[in-house]
C-alpha cells in the first residue's frame, strides 16, 4: 500500500488522543506523563536514509526524509565500495588492486575513506541548515544491496528511506500517475530480501515516493509490547480514584440497542481486548476521517481472542496504539474504550471537553451519590487486573523471544562456524585425495619402471654375455695385428733412414738454389715487379697473319681475341678498340693487375703492345665457362665433380684478390665468358680491364659508374655506383647457381628460391652434370642464395663461410674416378696433381698451413725467399711446418703408372 507520510500521521494520532473528565487527583498527571513520554520516545526513534556518493543526486531523497520525519532524528547511512582498479599514473591509468603492493592499494582505499567521509558531513551539514539532528552510519562491502541488509541487521532498523530508481527509468514520471514498479535493481533485492523487523522502507525517485513496503502490525507487535511491560505506579496508586469516577458512566449514559453492557464487560475482559482498545482511539482512520471509531460487535472479539498473538492481525492504526501503549498508555486506553459505547452526545462531549481542561474534584461527590451500582467498577477492576497481567506476561515473552533470538545468532554463528570448518575439511579431504591419487600414479609408474629396467637389465646381461665372447675374439685379432704393426715398424724405420737421406740431399740443393738466387739477384733486382714483355706490332701482325679473321676467336664490346703464334709459342691476343673511350685506361689497369700478380688460377699475361693496346696472354684450347655449359661446339658437358671444383678455384682467386696487399683487387665483371678453361680444365679468370683497387677493410667502397654484365651485377653497385668486395660474391652466386642448373642467369635467383620452398630442387638440377649428391646440392644451393642477398650485408664471407663449404666438397670429389671427363680431360693428370707453384705434377707433395698441398721443394724456396703469406690466397700462413699428403702421393704415383 502506499505510503504518503507515515511519521506526521503518528505524531498528529498522539495528539489526538481525548480521555473522559474523570476529576481523580493523580490519575490526570500521570495520564499526562505517559502522553508527554509516548511521543517523545516517538519522535527518538530514527529514520535511516541509504545515501550514495553523489551529494546533489540523493540530497532529493533526504529532504524527502526531514520533510516527512515527524521530528525524529535522521541516521544517513553509506555503504561504501572499496576501488578494485586503482588508479597508477596521472594519465589515469588503473590496474587490479590484486595485481599492486598491498602498501599502494591501502593507501588509496585511506583516500577513498577520507572522501567518503567528507561526503558523509555533506549530507550532515544539509541536516543541520534544515534544524534537524542527524547522524552517520557507512560499512565497506563490494555489494550495495549485501551492505544495506547487513546494516538494516546489525542496527535493528525499522523505518527505512531510499531511492527505489535511476533518474533515467522516470524521466517522465509525473506526480499524478501511479507508479508502483521499481526498476532498481538493489531496490528490488533490498524490497524482497529486507528482515521483517524493518516494517516500513520508502522508495523515491527525484524526491517522489513511487513505493512502500510495509509489513503489517503482527511483525512488530511483540518488540513493541516487550518496551511497553512495566507499570505505571501512578495508575496503580489511583486505583480508588478510578472506582469513585467511572460509575458515572452506567447511570447517565444510554448504552446502544446492539451492544449490552454484559457483553461491553465481557469484551473488556477478553485477552485481547489490550490490542482492540487501539481501535478506538482518535486515530485517523484508513479511509482519512478523524474521530472516535464504533467498537466491534461480539463475534469479532470472540472470533480472535484466544491467543495473545491475534494482538498483531489489525490495522497499521493498531501498530501505532502498541507503540503508545509502550510507555504505560494501556490502563488511559481503557476510559475512551468505556466512552465510546456511550449512546448521546451529551456525555460524550462533556468528557472530552472535561478531558481536555482540568480536574475538577468538587464534582466527583455528585457523581458517586447518583452512582450507586458498583458492579461495573468491580468489572472494570478486573480488567485493569487482566490487563495488567497480560502486559507482565507479554514482557516475559518478549524477554523470552529477545533470549530466543540472541540463542538462535550464537547458534548461526555456530553453523556458519561449522559450515565452514566443514568446507575447510572437504577441501583438505579433496586435497588429501588428490595427493594421494598421485602418488598412487607415481607408484604404478615407478613399478613401470621397475619392470622396464629388470627387462633392460636381462638384456643388458645378455648382451654383456655376448660382448665377453666378441672380446676374446678380438684379443686373438689383437695378437695378430700386433704381430703386423711390429713388422709395419721395421719397415717405417727403413722409410725413416731413406727419409733424412733425402732431406740431407733437398738441404744441400736449397743451398745451391739459394747461392745461385743470390748471385742472379742483382741483374734482375730491377725488373721483379714485372712479368710481361712488351711486343712489337710488326710481331703482332705477323702472329695473327694481318688479323685474319679465321684466327678470330672471340670478340666483344672491348675488343677482338685472336688466335696466334709468337716467338714459337701459341698465344692469345686481345686487341681493343681504339675508338673506345675506355680503351687506354682498361689497357693500362689490365696491365697493372696482371704484370704484378701470380696464382694458378689467374691467366698468364706473356706480355703487351701499347702502341696497339694489345695483351698477349697463354692460349687456353678449352675457351670459356659458358661455352662448356652450353656445350658449345658440341663439347662434352662439365660433370658435377668438375663443378664443384671450378666453384672452389673461384673462390680461391677471389680470396687472393681481395686479401692482396696494400690494396684488395675487386673483379667488377666476373661471369661465366670471363672464366677460362685450359688443357687441364683448371679455373683462369681473366678480363680486368674494369677492376678497382679498394682497401682491405670491406666497408670500404669505390664509387664508379656501373659496368659489366646486368645479370651478374650487384643490385646495390646498380642503385649507387658503389663497388665493394660484396659486389664480387654476388656475382660468384649467380655463377654458382649457374653450375647447379645449367640455365640463364636472368631470373635464376627465384626460380632456385621457389624451387627450394616447394622441395623441387632435384627437378632443377643440370642433368647434364650427373646425378648429384642432393644434400650437397642443397647445400651449393643455400649458399648460393645467401650471396645473392639483396642487402651486401647478409652475405657471406669467401674467405670463411664459402671456402668452409667448397673446400670439403672439393676433397670428398678428388679420388673419384667420375671427376674426369671425356677423352680430353682423361689424358691429362687431375688439376690437384698439379703444383699451384710449379705447375707440375707433383712427386712430393705436402699440406701446407693455408691447407693447400704444394709440391715440397717449390714450397720451401717460396718460404726460403722471404714469403710468409699462402701462394694462393696470400693470407699470412699462421705457421711454416709442412705435413706430408701420403694419400696424395700414392694417388699420384697410381696415376703415373697407369699413364
Amino acid at each position: 500500500m502506499a505510503l504518503v507520510s507515515v511519521v506526521p500521521a503518528i505524531t498528529e494520532g498522539v495528539n489526538s488522543m481525548r480521555f473522559c473528565d474523570v476529576r481523580a487527583p493523580g490519575i490526570m498527571s500521570s495520564r499526562r506523563e505517559i502522553v508527554e513520554e509516548t511521543v517523545a520516545r516517538i519522535i527518538e526513534e530514527k529514520i535511516y536514509v541509504a545515501v550514495g556518493k553523489d551529494v546533489d543526486k540523493y540530497k532529493s531523497v533526504l529532504f524527502w526524509a526531514l520533510q516527512h520525519s515527524g521530528g525524529k532524528k535522521i541516521c544517513i547511512i553509506h555503504v561504501h565500495q572499496p576501488a578494485k582498479m586503482i588508479p597508477v599514473s596521472e594519465m589515469g591509468t588503473k590496474f587490479p588492486a590484486s595485481k599492486l603492493e598491498e602498501q599502494q592499494v591501502k593507501a588509496y582505499w585511506e583516500i577513498e575513506r577520507k572522501n567518503m567521509e567528507k561526503m558523509l558531513n555533506d549530507y550532515l551539514l544539509l541536516c543541520l541548515q534544515r534544524g534537524a539532528r542527524a547522524e552517520k552510519l557507512y560499512i565497506e562491502m563490494d555489494s550495495i544491496e549485501q551492505g544495506i541488509l547487513e546494516m538494516i541487521s546489525e542496527n535493528r532498523i525499522r523505518m527505512l528511506v531510499m531511492g527505489g530508481a535511476a533518474d533515467k527509468h522516470y524521466s517522465k514520471y509525473k506526480p499524478h500517475k501511479k507508479v508502483v514498479d521499481l526498476k532498481s535493481k538493489k531496490a528490488i533485492f533490498v524490497r524482497e530480501n529486507a528482515p521483517n523487523t524493518c516494517h516500513t522502507i520508502w522508495f523515491l525517485c527525484k524526491g517522489l515516493l513511487i513505493y512502500t513496503r510495509k509489513l503489517s502490525s503482527d511483525v512488530t507487535d511483540t518488540k513493541v509490547a516487550s518496551s511497553s511491560l512495566p507499570a505505571s505506579p501512578n495508575l496503580e496508586s489511583s486505583e480508588n480514584h478510578f472506582r469513585s469516577q467511572c460509575v458515572i458512566l452506567r447511570q447517565t449514559s444510554q448504552v446502544k440497542p446492539s451492544t449490552s453492557a454484559p457483553d461491553s464487560l465481557h469484551r473488556v475482559r477478553s485477552e485481547n481486548v489490550y490490542g482492540r482498545m487501539g481501535s478506538t482511539l482518535g486515530f485517523p482512520s484508513p479511509d482519512g476521517n478523524e474521530g472516535l471509531s464504533t467498537p466491534p460487535n461480539r463475534s469479532d472479539v470472540e472470533g480472535s481472542s484466544d491467543e495473545w498473538d491475534g494482538l498483531s492481525r489489525r490495522s497499521p492504526q493498531n501498530s501505532v496504539l502498541s507503540s503508545c501503549s509502550s510507555n504505560g498508555m494501556a490502563d488511559a486506553a481503557l476510559v475512551p474504550y468505556m466512552g465510546t459505547e456511550v449512546n448521546g452526545n451529551g456525555l460524550q462531549s462533556s468528557l472530552i471537553s472535561h478531558a481536555e481542561g482540568n480536574f475538577n474534584l468538587s464534582s466527583l461527590p455528585s457523581i458517586r451519590d447518583v452512582t450507586t451500582d458498583n458492579t461495573l467498577y468491580d468489572q472494570l477492576q478486573q480488567v485493569m487486573a487482566e490487563a495488567t497481567n497480560l502486559r507482565r506476561e507479554a514482557f516475559e515473552e518478549a524477554m523470552k523471544r529477545s533470549e530466543a533470538e540472541k540463542d538462535a545468532l550464537v547458534a548461526i554463528r555456530r553453523v556458519k562456524a561449522s559450515e565452514i570448518l566443514y568446507a575447510q575439511e572437504l577441501k583438505q579431504r579433496k586435497e588429501i585425495e588428490e595427493a594421494l591419487a598421485k602418488e598412487k600414479d607415481e607408484l604404478d609408474k615407478m613399478m613401470n619402471q621397475r619392470d622396464e629396467v629388470r627387462i633392460e637389465l636381462q638384456a643388458a646381461l645378455d648382451q654383456k654375455s655376448l660382448l665377453e665372447n666378441q672380446i676374446a675374439e678380438s684379443e686373438k685379432e689383437v695378437k695378430e695385428l700386433q704381430e703386423k704393426i711390429f713388422s709395419a715398424v721395421e719397415l717405417l724405420q727403413n722409410y725413416k733412414k731413406e727419409r733424412d737421406e733425402l732431406q740431407m740431399e733437398r738441404d744441400n740443393a736449397l743451398k745451391e738454389a739459394e747461392e745461385l738466387r743470390k748471385s742472379r739477384a742483382e741483374p734482375s733486382g730491377a725488373h721483379m715487379h714485372q712479368f710481361f714483355t712488351e711486343f712489337s706490332f710488326t710481331e703482332i701482325e705477323e702472329a695473327t697473319l694481318n688479323f685474319d679473321p679465321s684466327l678470330k676467336i672471340g670478340e666483344g664490346g672491348y675488343g677482338s681475341i685472336y688466335k696466334g703464334n709468337l716467338r714459337h709459342t701459341t698465344v692469345a691476343i686481345k686487341m681493343l678498340h681504339s675508338n673506345s673511350l675506355q680503351g687506354p685506361s682498361e689497357f693500362q689497369q689490365e696491365v697493372d693487375v696482371l704484370s704484378k700478380m701470380r696464382h694458378p688460377n689467374l691467366v698468364t699475361l706473356i706480355g703487351a703492345c701499347p702502341d696497339a693496346w694489345t695483351l698477349i696472354y697463354e692460349y687456353l684450347p678449352n675457351g670459356s665457362l659458358e661455352d662448356r655449359l652450353s656445350c658449345r661446339g658440341n663439347s662434352p658437358p662439365l660433370s658435377w665433380q668438375t663443378r664443384i671444383r671450378l666453384a672452389t678455384e673461384l673462390c680461391s682467386v677471389l680470396i687472393f684478390l681481395h686479401s692482396s696487399k696494400p690494396h684488395g683487387i675487386v673483379h667488377g665483371d666476373l661471369k661465366p665468358a670471363n672464366i677460362l678453361l685450359d688443357a687441364n680444365f683448371v679455373t683462369k679468370l681473366s678480363d680486368f680491364g674494369i677492376c678497382r683497387l679498394v682497401s682491405n677493410n670491406t666497408t670500404v667502397c669505390c664509387r664508379t659508374d656501373p659496368k659489366g654484365t646486368f645479370a651478374y651485377m650487384d643490385p646495390e653497385f646498380l642503385s649507387t655506383g658503389e663497388l665493394t668486395q660484396k659486389a664480387d660474391v654476388y656475382s660468384f652466386g649467380v655463377i654458382l647457381l649457374r653450375l647447379l642448373t645449367g640455365r640463364q642467369a636472368l631470373g635464376i635467383i627465384k626460380e632456385v628460391q621457389y624451387a627450394l620452398d616447394n622441395g623441387n630442387l632435384k627437378n632443377l638440377l643440370d642433368p647434364l652434370a650427373g646425378d648429384w649428391p642432393f644434400v650437397q646440392a642443397e647445400q651449393l644451393a643455400n649458399l648460393a642464395l645467401r650471396c645473392c642477398e639483396m642487402n651486401r650485408r647478409c652475405r657471406p664471407d669467401l674467405s670463411t663461410d664459402v671456402w668452409r663449404v667448397l673446400e670439403p666438397m672439393r676433397a670428398s670429389c678428388g679420388g673419384s674416378s667420375s671427376f674426369q671427363l671425356g677423352s680430353e680431360e682423361q689424358c691429362h693428370p687431375p688439376s690437384y696433381f698439379i703444383c699451384p707453384i710449379f705447375q707440375e705434377v707433383m712427386q712430393d707433395p705436402h699440406v701446407a698451413a693455408d691447407g693447400f698441398t704444394y709440391e715440397a721443394e717449390a714450397l720451401r724456396g717460396w718460404l726460403d725467399s722471404g714469403h710468409h703469406t699462402s701462394p694462393m690466397t696470400n693470407i699470412k700462413l699462421a705457421h711454416s711446418n709442412l705435413v706430408p699428403n701420403l694419400a696424395l702421393r700414392s694417388a699420384i704415383q697410381e696415376w703415373l703408372q697407369q699413364h
